[in-house]
């Protein structure tokens, strides 16, 4: 949901447009205008606010990971040593095209990172490599059996 005091000038017009954008970002002003029953000028200016205020980041394809090879997904925890550097620690961690999401979290972890691997011995080769960060005490994988649920974008509330 989004925070209503940082976003109290969000009008139910603009929550249907960033939902509408959401769910595809190809749609186009005309087409965004029949769902908001604006024309399309007023809905490229409210699109544009709603970029330059930041409430949408970018845009991008959603790419299918296993047509392009890429068969398994895991999370790994990665526990850090005392006297680790963080900045460089997740920059390290950020240079590894695998890892897609770097999270961090409260509990013995200090990062949870999604990684996507071709293959069981591709994870193997990226878990050497991120066991040698410097910082780094230990991991923790889980591996990914199946995603029955990905909800693929933010709930915007209507």
């Amino acid at each position: 949901m989004i925070n209503r005091s940082e976003s109290a000038d969000l009008d139910e017009l603009d929550l249907c447009l960033l939902d509408a954008l959401q769910r595809n970002a190809r749609s186009t002003f005309a087409e965004l205008g029949i769902l908001v029953g604006l024309k399309p000028p007023a809905v490229h200016d409210r699109v544009k606010r709603l970029e330059a205020r930041g409430f949408v980041r970018g845009y991008a394809a959603q790419l299918d990971a296993k047509r392009l090879g890429y068969e398994l997904i895991a999370f790994v925890s990665c526990y850090t040593t005392p006297d680790c550097a963080y900045e460089p620690f997740m920059s390290a961690l950020g240079a590894m095209p695998e890892v897609v999401e770097i999270h961090s979290v409260a509990g013995e972890e200090a990062y949870i990172c999604k990684a996507m691997t071709r293959s069981t011995q591709h994870l193997d080769d990226l878990l050497s490599r991120l066991k040698v960060v410097p910082g780094m005490a230990r991991t923790k994988t889980t591996i990914v059996l199946s995603s029955p649920f990905e909800r693929g974008g933010i709930p915007v509330a209507l």
